[in-house]
Formats: structure tokens, C-alpha cells, sequence
């Protein structure tokens, strides 16, 4: 369907800084039928979805099948955008609605959220040191989560989403996104209590 980008691409890619202006643009080109559009998008994304879809999945097997499903609808779909969201948080969407259906595809249980209460607001993130901690604490810590709670995780800590673009990309409530991201972080101090004491 779609070939992963060479080294040459990649290196490209990293030129590239998105912009909601510039990735907006991009996709009316796109939905206009511009292959170089897409191009230029699908190499600015590869990496960011490829981590994402690994990291919440589990399964690295799926990771290409998942993000090619993941830009042919949006280079098939490019259309249906209609800016009432970042391109990124509708791209990160699709992703994700590909990822669960392709756990569910290979009968791994999506796990419960644990309780429905609504959890206070908490100031999210913003100390760069806190995030650079979290980014080496939390790499294999995560992988003992469920799929909605390592997606909450992933989206805050290594992609720097905010809890109302989590929201619109996990098809959930903002407080549904809070009560997931307590559960997940009381879950890794369990996991690991003495290194995450004085960061979370």
C-alpha cells in the first residue's frame, strides 16, 4: 500500500517542522489529489505514529500494517477534514481507532478502565526536566499497561498532547482522559515506587 520511507526520506522528514498552518495546508492539497502533499505528510508522520502505534499496541508486528491503514485513510479521507480539530489530533485519531481494531482483530483484550469516577483537575505537565525523567523512567515501565492507559501516557509524555486533544483523538471525555492518566500513574508508582517517588 504504502512503502516506508528510506533513509533519504527520513532524513528529509526531519527538516520538516510542522506547523498547524503548514499540515492544514498540506491537506487540502491532499484531498485535492497532490501526491507530493502527501508525501511530505506521510514522511513528517511516519516516526511520531510508528512510536504511538508500537508503544500503545505492543505488537511491532502490526506497527506498519496499522499506520499504512492509518494515511491511506488519510490520503483517502483528506476530504472529510474539516478543521474543527488539529490536523495531528485527527490524524493521531485514526490511528488509534486502527490500533484497537487491530488488538481486536487478534483477540488482545482492551482492559477496563479502572472505576468512573471523575478525578480532580491536575495541572499537566509542563517542567522540561520532569519530562525528561518521566521519558527514561516510564520507557519500559508502560509496557505493563493497558492499551488505553499506555496511550494516555504516550500521548502526554512523548508526544506533548494536551488532555482535550487526547480527548478528541481517543473518542472520550476530558475527564475519562484525567481519570485514565491517574489510573496509569498510580499503576507505574506500583511498578516502580522508589524511582517515580519524587517525579509524578
Amino acid at each position: 500500500m504504502f512503502a516506508r520511507p528510506g533513509a533519504a526520506a527520513t532524513a528529509q522528514s526531519g527538516a520538516y517542522i510542522a506547523t498547524g498552518a503548514d499540515d492544514a495546508a498540506l491537506i487540502a492539497r491532499v484531498a485535492r489529489g497532490d501526491a507530493r502533499a502527501f508525501e511530505t505528510l506521510y514522511r513528517a508522520y511516519f516516526p511520531r505514529l510508528a512510536r504511538f502505534i508500537e508503544r500503545t499496541t505492543r505488537r511491532p508486528e502490526l506497527v506498519e500494517e496499522i499506520l499504512n491503514d492509518t494515511m491511506f485513510v488519510v490520503s483517502t479521507g483528506a476530504h472529510k477534514y474539516d478543521g474543527s480539530s488539529k490536523v495531528s489530533t485527527w490524524i493521531f485519531a485514526i490511528a488509534w481507532r486502527k490500533s484497537l481494531k487491530a488488538l481486536r482483530d487478534v483477540d488482545v483484550p482492551l482492559e477496563a478502565d479502572e472505576g468512573i469516577e471523575a478525578v480532580a483537575d491536575e495541572a499537566e505537565p509542563k517542567h522540561e526536566v520532569m519530562r525528561a525523567q518521566l521519558r527514561r523512567v516510564l520507557s519500559e515501565a508502560v509496557d505493563a499497561l493497558s492499551p488505553n492507559h499506555r496511550a494516555v501516557i504516550e500521548l502526554t509524555y512523548f508526544h506533548e498532547i494536551a488532555y482535550h486533544e487526547i480527548a478528541q483523538i481517543m473518542g472520550c471525555p476530558v475527564d475519562t482522559v484525567k481519570t485514565r492518566m491517574f489510573h496509569a500513574r498510580r499503576r507505574l508508582k506500583a511498578l516502580l515506587p522508589e524511582r517515580l517517588e519524587d517525579i509524578l
